[in-house]
Order: C-alpha cells, then sequence, then structure tokens
C-alpha cells in the first residue's frame, strides 16, 4: 500500500491555474515589489523636491547675506560712537570725520509714524468694506483701485502730490507732503494684506455670532478683527518697511536739511534715506562712504526693531486657542 507524499509549492513557484496564484501569473514576491515601486516613486520625487527647495533657497540668501555682510562690515563702526546716536550733521563737511544720525533717525521716524497714521486706519477699513460690505459696482472700482495703485512706481506718486499740493494749491515742499506720497504707496499693501487675512476667518465664527443675535458690525469688530489680528499686524509691518526706505517722494517734495527738524509741515526734512543720498554723491571721499554705510546700518536695523516690536504686538494681541 503506497502512501501519497505533499510536496510543498516554493514560494517563488507560480502554480497554474492556482486559485492562490496572484491575477497575471506573478509570484507573491513579485506582486508585493511593484506594490512597492509606487511608493518608491514617490519617495524619490519628495527627495527631489527637497532638494530644490532648499536649493532654491541657499540661491535666495546669497544676496541677501552678502548685502547684510558688506553693510554691517562697512558701517558697524560708525553706530559704535556716541556721536552718532546723539548729534547731527550741522557744519560736517564731505570730507569730515564724524558728526551723528540723530536728526535723520527722528525724522524718519516722525514722518513714517504719521503716514501709518493716515494709511493704515484707511487700509483696513477698506479692506473690511471690500470682504464684509462690498458688492457691485463700487466694490469692484475701489478693488480696481488698489491694484493700480499697487503698481504705481513711488516717482509717479511723488510727482502726482507735486502736482496738487505744490503746483495747485502753491504750498511749499515739506515732509508732509513727503508723507501724503507714501500714503498712496502704503495704502494698497495694508489693503491687500488685510483683505488677505479677513478672507482666512472662518464663515463659522461669522455665524455664531450671528445666530447669537450679534449685529454685523460688532461681530467684525470683535470677531473678525481679533481673529485675524496678527495677520493684520504683518501687512501693516510689510507697508511700513515698504515706505521706509522709498527715496523719490523725498527727493521731489522733503529736501535735506542736516539740523534738526521736527517740524513736518515747513522747511526742510531730515530722513535715513536723504541722509543715504547726500554722502552717495562724495562716495569717493572715505568719511562720506563711511556715513553712507552707518546710514544705511541704521535704517536696516530700524526696519528690523519695527518688526520685532510688531511680532511682539501680534503675540500678545492676538485670539488664544
Amino acid at each position: 500500500m503506497s502512501t501519497a507524499t505533499d510536496r510543498r509549492v516554493p514560494d517563488d513557484e507560480v502554480v497554474p491555474g492556482d486559485p492562490s496564484t496572484p491575477p497575471g501569473g506573478r509570484s507573491g514576491r513579485d506582486a508585493l515589489s511593484e506594490m512597492s515601486n509606487p511608493h518608491r516613486a514617490r519617495m524619490v520625487k519628495d527627495v527631489v523636491a527637497r532638494v530644490v527647495m532648499w536649493g532654491a533657497f541657499a540661491l535666495a540668501m546669497v544676496p541677501l547675506v552678502w548685502i547684510l555682510g558688506t553693510v554691517v562690515g562697512k558701517g558697524f563702526h560708525m553706530l559704535t560712537t556716541a556721536t552718532w546716536w546723539t548729534g547731527n550733521q550741522r557744519n560736517i563737511n564731505s570730507d569730515d570725520f564724524g558728526g551723528g544720525a540723530r536728526h535723520a533717525i527722528e525724522g524718519t521716524l516722525t514722518m513714517v509714524g504719521f503716514t501709518a497714521l493716515i494709511a493704515v486706519p484707511i487700509g483696513i477699513l477698506t479692506a473690511v468694506y471690500l470682504v464684509e460690505y462690498g458688492r457691485g459696482r463700487l466694490a469692484r472700482a475701489i478693488s480696481f483701485t488698489v491694484d493700480i495703485l499697487s503698481g504705481v512706481p513711488s516717482i509717479v506718486a511723488a510727482l502726482f502730490i507735486y502736482a496738487v499740493w505744490v503746483t495747485t494749491f502753491g504750498l511749499g515742499r515739506s515732509g508732509f507732503a513727503a508723507s501724503l506720497a507714501l500714503v498712496l504707496l502704503m495704502i494698497p499693501v495694508v489693503v491687500r494684506s488685510t483683505e488677505e487675512m479677513l478672507k482666512l476667518v472662518p464663515n463659522e465664527l461669522r455665524e455664531a455670532a450671528y445666530a447669537l443675535g450679534v449685529p454685523k458690525w460688532v461681530t467684525v469688530v470683535k470677531v473678525v478683527l481679533r481673529t485675524a489680528f496678527s495677520g493684520i499686524v504683518t501687512g501693516v509691518l510689510l507697508g511700513i518697511a515698504r515706505v521706509m526706505g522709498e527715496t523719490a517722494p523725498l527727493l521731489i517734495l522733503a529736501p535735506y536739511t542736516k539740523n534738526f527738524q521736527r517740524d513736518l509741515f515747513n522747511g526742510n526734512f531730515p530722513t535715513l534715506p536723504m541722509m543715504i543720498n547726500q554722502d552717495r554723491g562724495d562716495f569717493a571721499l572715505a568719511t562720506a562712504a563711511e556715513r553712507m554705510w552707518g546710514a544705511a546700518l541704521t535704517l536696516i536695523i530700524l526696519v528690523l526693531l519695527l518688526n520685532l516690536i510688531g511680532r511682539v504686538i501680534a503675540h500678545y494681541g492676538s485670539v488664544k486657542k
């Protein structure tokens, strides 16, 4: 009497007609290998995308680091002198060493602060109208106007204010006239950034407030604006950074003075961009070049400090989760 012996089929061997055989006549190991290929392809694409992203980031950082390194290396020693933060450039000739930049620092902060005082409320209220209330032709006209202002060169804005303020009204050039030109440049930045932040606020928050019987204007002030507060602050900071280094409106509307001047409405006005431009004309002189690099570094530090202050305000003023 013979006994049948069971023969085990290896995992790699394919038995035709066997119900356990994968479709297509492939072994289990081959099928798993092919199933893993898409995953491997995604991994390769992910690695390539990471390499391209970091390469682009490094490429973008090269000019930034180069510029910062040059400005810091050539202008830092001017900032270490006490007179730089306390004095002005009165009676300082191009070939004289020293002098201060306090007059230009105060003038820049005064002009930018006055510009923000006008542009920020207009920009935020315009964005609120476009997102929360604006419908029809008026909203489209306002949005179109903001788009036009976003692409207007700074010198065109300065010439427009000059034509209206000086030529038409017969008023003199001053820091206030330059601030009006800067307002035209700052408003579209604030409007667009605020508008995008307001659109990111979930509609569920608005609907919840309406369901409780809260009026729309209270919902906008207490819910929408508070939720988007950090983004609005960021937009305001972008607008300030946009106008703080502008030179064309100052060249046309606010001539430079080496003395202290705190009156925006009368006479020449000192600012850091104009101080840089003043010393740029005598760049061949080492003393003038040093003041130019020092003023440039001071302007960068002011923008950095304003951004840090804005970040702190946005952090402590935003809605906590």
